[in-house]
């Protein structure tokens, strides 16, 4: 009995749910109708918070620099923060063409 009642409700949700399915469209969230448009807008994005963070590390890098007072440690510090604030930029700035490169490769 038990097998008979479950068969029926399997056959009727499936039924059901093919109905249901027939009747529902579905709209994009997202706004992008292509995957490589949503890796672009993605890559931009993060490629503007990296070179606004980039900037902050840089004017950071320079209050270090001036709040050293000649100590060979804290100079050390502030000239590995330039460093890495301008390779941030540098990354930020490049990024754009990094991803349409590799779009190019992919056939994107």
């Amino acid at each position: 009995m038990n097998k008979k009642f479950l068969a029926i409700f399997c056959s009727l949700l499936f039924v059901f749910a093919q109905v249901a399915a027939a009747s529902v469209t579905l709209t994009n969230p997202i706004g992008y109708g292509t995957f490589p448009a949503l890796f672009t807008a993605i890559t931009n994005g993060v490629a503007a918070i990296i070179g606004g963070l980039s900037t902050i590390m840089v004017i950071w890098a320079g209050i270090l620099f001036l709040s050293s007072g000649g100590s060979t440690e804290r100079m050390g510090t502030a000239k590995k923060a330039l460093t890495y604030a301008i390779i941030g930029i540098v990354v930020s700035a490049t990024a754009a063409i990094i991803v349409s490169t590799i779009q190019g490769w992919i056939g994107g």
